[in-house]
């Protein structure tokens, strides 16, 4: 088994965006991944690759908690991500990404252009969106759009941001490790990566950091939707692509 550094690098990019769009890399760490190994081992991955990017985010954002959001969004999202990972054997994902991305697209595509509305963040809608988020972080191994999508509509201020949905991420990655780890995700090609993508973690966030620091509060929402909007194009696409591949062959 060898390193592939393409990859690495490829981690390296997402999860600079990651950190700047506030929703984690794994939206696009995911995809990426799946051109180069299968399903399954980058499910294993991403969460060895999150609990390291994720206690980066925390030291550095820390200040801007939301203790009432992390209560609301990380406790469903962590019961629903154990659901999720212990569904992802036997449910079909290429079906549940066609979902995803669909899901994606229209309601990023709904609030970057009715830019005024702003679900309040009550308790109903924390829970909702962080069941949402963390049954999708279980079965398909990202999650960090749907949250993202749904603390972006609550319209937070960057750093509050950014923070709660490291803190509520690391829950979800320290809960579905050891549910993929008995699933059979995590083996030694999956461990091999463990030193490299743990310093990609750090890097990567400290760099979407200093990167953060020179964009505006009021381009930060906008920045975080297209950031969405693209991710669930791109896997449309990507399924796409693989179904005709398949029908020509």
């Amino acid at each position: 088994m060898k390193i592939n550094y393409t990859f690495l690098l490829l981690a390296l990019v997402a999860e600079i965006i990651g950190t700047i769009g506030g929703f984690g890399s794994s939206v696009f760490f995911v995809p990426l991944g799946n051109f180069y190994f299968d399903f399954y081992s980058v499910l294993g991955m991403t969460a060895i690759f999150h609990l390291s990017s994720n206690v980066s985010k925390i030291f550095l954002f820390k200040k801007g908690l939301d203790k009432k959001l992390l209560l609301y969004i990380g406790i469903p999202s962590v019961l629903f991500v154990i659901v999720g990972g212990f569904l992802s054997k036997i449910a079909d994902s290429a079906i549940l990404e066609i979902v995803l991305g669909a899901f994606l697209v229209v309601f990023s595509l709904l609030f970057l252009i009715k830019s005024e509305i702003v679900i309040l963040p009550n308790k109903k809608n924390s829970i909702i969106g962080g069941a949402l988020s963390g049954f999708s972080a279980g079965l398909l191994g990202t999650g960090g759009a749907i949250r993202g999508l749904t603390m972006a509509a609550f319209n937070l201020e960057k750093s509050a941001f950014i923070a709660t949905s490291a803190f509520i991420d690391f829950m979800i990655d320290f809960s579905r490790t050891f549910v993929y780890y008995g699933n059979g995700y995590i083996g030694k090609q999956e461990l091999m990566y463990l030193p490299f993508l743990f310093a990609i973690g750090l890097i990567g966030t400290y760099l979407g950091k200093r990167i953060l620091h020179y964009i505006p509060q009021e381009r930060f929402r906008k920045l975080s939707l297209i950031f969405i909007l693209l991710i669930g194009l791109a896997t449309i696409t990507k399924l796409a692509f693989d179904y005709w591949s398949m029908s020509a062959s």
